[in-house]
């Protein structure tokens, strides 16, 4: 093997410029050449490639976002479209990938794989979704990002003794809500595992208000669970007492410099993804269990389902009760 690419894919996550950039010296440092493909699988389809070196990547590790830019190309389920990007990749002589991104970009990589393309994928989305991981590049940025607007809003809060409604992403998993609930120290969690109903929340929060007319109540609640999280606020306000206001911190969590962590587990998770293309390893997902890198077949990785802690379950138990 000579010639690998690399590319970004989905929605962008601070740390992937700390992958990007371990796979790039890392591949340098075997003796090949690295080819970085912009705008994800589209830039496969337009031959948007570009030779890289340690220049390319200096000074990236500090920055939010994606160098090589991403975009979604949903068409890219469909042969025609994956044997041109095969084509292409062929054309220039890169006989390998390494992509980064959640379980759709997985999918891209294990059809490139199943068609002879080895593919390594990296798990970089701050929704924290991909179940063959403890943890995803991105998601500890984006809770520490949360967290902070979390603690201002309490400011606020606590001032007018109100009860604030925070809505954050998840895409269906409920991570980013949880810890930053916990971290944050609000007094109701929900997310789609754990989703009290709306008589549930009120009761608890008159319950609250009973105890301290000065009370105030922070919630954090995971994002596509109520169709208007500001028409849930009202029902909460005309049910309890409490004057409620919801925000919606939206695509401010996607961006900012990558935490430390986030840094080095884009470093470690790149660095590795090259190890095992050297190995002629195709069709694994990296990902991390306690302190450890390991790798999981793709069809694996994707039948995986995330599953809690019980001691997670407890703490939200004992915060929303």
């Amino acid at each position: 093997m000579k010639r690998i690419g690399i590319l970004t894919s989905g929605g962008d996550a601070p740390g992937m410029n700390a992958a990007i950039r371990a796979v790039v010296r890392a591949g340098l440092s075997y003796g090949l050449e690295v080819y970085g493909i912009y705008n994800g699988y589209r830039g496969l389809i337009e031959e948007d490639f570009v030779a890289m070196n340690r220049h390319s990547v200096s000074d990236i590790v500090a920055r939010g976002g994606t160098i090589l830019r991403t975009a979604r190309l949903p068409e890219f389920k469909e042969l025609s479209v994956q044997q041109k990007a095969i084509a292409n990749l062929k054309k220039h002589g890169i006989e390998a990938l390494v992509v980064i991104g959640g379980d759709g970009t997985y999918r891209g990589a294990l059809d490139l794989t199943n068609q002879g393309v080895n593919c390594i994928a990296l798990p970089g989305t701050i929704d924290n979704d991909v179940a063959s991981t403890d943890f995803t590049i991105g998601f500890d940025t984006a809770l520490n990002t949360i967290i902070d607007a979390v603690d201002k809003i309490r400011d606020t809060t606590e001032s007018h003794s109100r009860c604030s409604i925070v809505e954050v992403m998840g895409n269906h998993c409920g991570d980013l809500a949880l810890y930053a609930g916990i971290a944050s120290g609000a007094e109701i969690i929900i997310t789609p595992e754990i989703h009290p109903d709306d008589q549930e929340v009120i009761d608890y929060l008159k319950k609250l208000r009973a105890q301290d007319a000065d009370r105030r109540a922070i919630m954090v609640v995971s994002e596509k669970l109520y169709p208007s999280i500001h028409d849930f606020a009202k029902k909460i306000e005309e049910n309890t007492g409490f004057v409620t206001r919801a925000t919606v911190l939206g695509y401010i969590q996607r961006g900012g410099a990558p935490s430390a962590n986030d840094r080095i587990l884009g470093g470690r998770m790149g660095a590795y993804a090259v190890d095992l293309l050297m190995e002629g390893k195709g069709g694994e997902a990296v990902g991390i269990r306690g302190t450890t890198l390991v790798a999981t077949p793709i069809p694996e990785a994707l039948k995986m389902k995330k599953v809690w802690d019980e001691s997670i379950r407890n703490v939200v138990h004992q915060i929303n009760n």
